[in-house]
């Protein structure tokens, strides 16, 4: 398998084509690309994740109703950053819907074989005449070919600094397979579902049941992994793709390369997800953080959440203070029975509680890790034999004073 990063993502595998425009969502006039495009000409099957909120954004739930029917076939997706049409009434839903139809109209496809994601403000209704304004513009260039994936990439960030994509290419016995994706995300990160509009597209045949079950995995091993500040959107949408291009069957394929094909989603999508813990609101630090030796897998979670979104240790983080003391407290909350008395911290490989005793001596090199911008924390509980992980940041002041106002 070859891996490739910072790309042209959805657009990698053949026959996918992308674009970006701008059609001033905010209101700002500063010509930022607000408005992106995801078309195969061939129908594809597909596939998709949602927020667990229990307030769902129009598009999540217009999304939620066409993927229900897994015979239906799909020809794209329609996008925007701006504004989330979340909470927005009954005309949210009627805008989601003339996103999908106006979409398909340019496309002359038919609106419920296109899939329709928003990302931004929420409680505001989308400027529809200058979305479908929009829509027109990305639709001609999406039909005319135009080699806009990266463009997409930015059509859809909102407080992100940058772009997040990557591909992989699978050599099987009947030709070669490519996966590709992209990301947006940096605040509101938090597990089940994150944060995030998430896109991959492949050029291999999957039926929708198997396309359902390499995400399903992928996305537990992923994106459900993250938490920047504890929050959940209303938006949070990952959506695959797969056209059959290549006319590869995975499914006919020996079952080395249906291993290979799941492992590509996985890493990918991996991939997405470190790279919007690293882009998080004002980040400074990237930390990995392992829960270890709990009584059962939930329990290890359960610490792991509540020490990876505690605001202090989140503080202390940014302040490359080793303090140990927040995460034994946090974890603590978590109510699961941990003794501390049985518990080891480390920072990297380097101990700093063992069996509840703290070892000061060590001070120096858990101050030098945490200055890092990329540490590990692991916090054995020695209570079992199940773990978990979760990848997290630190707070800055920065966070702050760019949350406090819109």
């Amino acid at each position: 398998m070859k891996f490739f990063v910072d790309c042209d993502g959805v657009t990698e595998p053949q026959g996918f084509f992308a674009s970006g425009v701008s059609c001033n969502i905010l209101g700002k006039n500063n010509g930022k690309l607000d408005l992106g495009v995801i078309y195969s000409a061939r129908p594809c099957t597909a596939a998709g994740t949602f927020t667990t909120n229990d307030v769902k954004a129009a598009p999540v739930r217009y999304c939620l109703d066409v993927l229900a029917d897994p015979s239906q076939g799909f020809h794209g997706v329609v996008a925007n950053s701006g504004n989330a049409n979340a909470c927005t009434g009954k005309q949210g839903d009627l805008d989601c819907v003339k996103m999908a139809s106006e979409t398909a109209r340019h496309l002359k496809t038919h609106s419920r074989e296109i899939l329709v994601c928003s990302t931004g403000r929420i409680g505001v209704q989308l400027p529809m005449t200058k979305v479908t304004t929009g829509i027109a513009h990305a639709c001609q260039d999406v039909l005319d070919e135009l080699d806009g994936g990266k463009a997409f990439q930015e059509a859809i960030l909102t407080s992100d600094t940058k772009t997040k994509s990557c591909s992989a290419q699978i050599e099987t016995a009947s030709g070669k397979i490519t996966i590709g994706g992209t990301v947006k995300g940096a605040g509101m990160i938090e597990p089940n579902m994150a944060t995030m509009l998430a896109f991959l597209t492949t050029d291999a045949s999957v039926s929708s049941s198997f396309l359902k079950e390499c995400l399903a995995e992928a996305v537990q091993k992923s994106f459900n992994l993250m938490t920047i500040d504890g929050d959940m959107s209303t938006n949070d949408s990952v959506l695959f793709l797969a056209n059959g291009f290549t006319r590869v069957s995975v499914e006919d394929e020996p079952e080395s390369t249906r291993f290979k094909f799941k492992e590509a989603v996985v890493q990918i999508c991996k991939t997405l997800a470190r790279k919007c813990v690293t882009d998080g609101e004002k980040v400074t630090k990237f930390v990995e953080l392992r829960v270890e030796g709990a009584a059962h897998e939930k329990d290890a979670e359960k610490v792991a959440r509540c020490v990876a979104n505690s605001l202090l240790v989140k503080t202390s983080w940014f302040g490359s203070d080793p303090n140990w003391g927040r995460l034994v407290d946090a974890a603590g909350y978590a109510k699961v029975g941990l003794n501390f008395e049985e518990m080891d911290i480390f920072y990297n490989e380097v101990p700093a509680v063992e069996k509840g005793t703290p070892l000061p001596m060590n001070k120096s090199k858990w101050k030098e890790i945490v200055s890092q911008k990329s540490f590990v924390i692991t916090m054995n509980l020695n209570m079992g034999n199940a773990s978990s992980l979760i990848w997290s940041n630190d707070l800055s002041e920065e966070y702050v004073n760019y949350n406090k106002s819109e």
